[in-house]
């Protein structure tokens, strides 16, 4: 009878241990969406997660430490802004991200994101398109998306699509430093569609064109 007193009483410690030793599943999706270089780490939550937190650490490619990523530990929300740290464009960087239960005091293994490059990963965002009418024509104005894209491409340019009633597109280009362009010898009382576009050549990269802006010619 002792011998299956203690029997039992070993299963139940068991029980105990392993029910303690049981781990939280991992994140899931860890990757970088990023625009303008601003770069954000987004993640997904694993299935039937819920209250928990979140830890993100990064490092370069190459170098072995991880390091904490400042304002992203312990912190419930499912993406944090790592344009600090993965500031350098030329560089290659990594991230992960574990999640964590105040209750079990448990962690879940990390999961890496794939390798982000700043240079070649960001998305260039169209440029904001301002049009003012004259009696000279329609003088167009733009202004790049973020005062860092100008800065990291001095060959970036613009590209101006100008559409009229009759359906036909005409194309333009302005480099980054022009302040206007004015487009002359339009038809009169017509209606004329513009859409702007950033354009990097030496990375062969541009942003989709900007939403549509229309004026009528006096």
């Amino acid at each position: 009878m002792s011998r299956l007193l203690l029997g039992v009483v070993l299963l139940g410690n068991l029980s105990v241990s392993v029910t303690a030793q049981v781990t939280l599943a991992p994140p899931a999706q860890v990757k970088f969406n990023s625009t303008d270089y601003r770069n954000i780490l987004h993640w997904t939550p694993a299935p039937s997660s819920s209250s928990l937190q979140y830890d993100v650490q990064w490092k370069i490619y190459g170098e072995a430490d991880w390091l904490d990523v400042d304002g992203c530990q312990g912190v419930q929300k499912l993406h944090c802004d790592l344009s600090t740290v993965t500031s350098e464009p030329r560089e290659w960087y990594y991230a992960r991200v574990r999640a964590s239960s105040v209750a079990s005091s448990s962690k879940s293994a990390w999961t890496l994101s794939p390798r982000f490059s700043p240079r070649w990963d960001t998305k260039i965002s169209p440029p904001v398109l301002k049009l003012n009418l004259t009696e000279h024509g329609i003088v167009v104005r733009v202004k790049p998306p973020r005062a860092l894209v100008r800065k990291l491409h001095s060959n970036l340019h613009y590209k101006i699509y100008v559409t009229n009633t009759s359906g036909k597109e005409e194309v333009f280009q302005m480099n980054c430093c022009s302040n206007k362009l004015t487009l002359k010898h339009l038809d009169h009382n017509s209606e004329y569609c513009l859409q702007a576009q950033t354009v990097v050549p030496l990375q062969a990269k541009s942003s989709v064109r900007s939403s549509e802006k229309c004026v009528t010619t006096l």
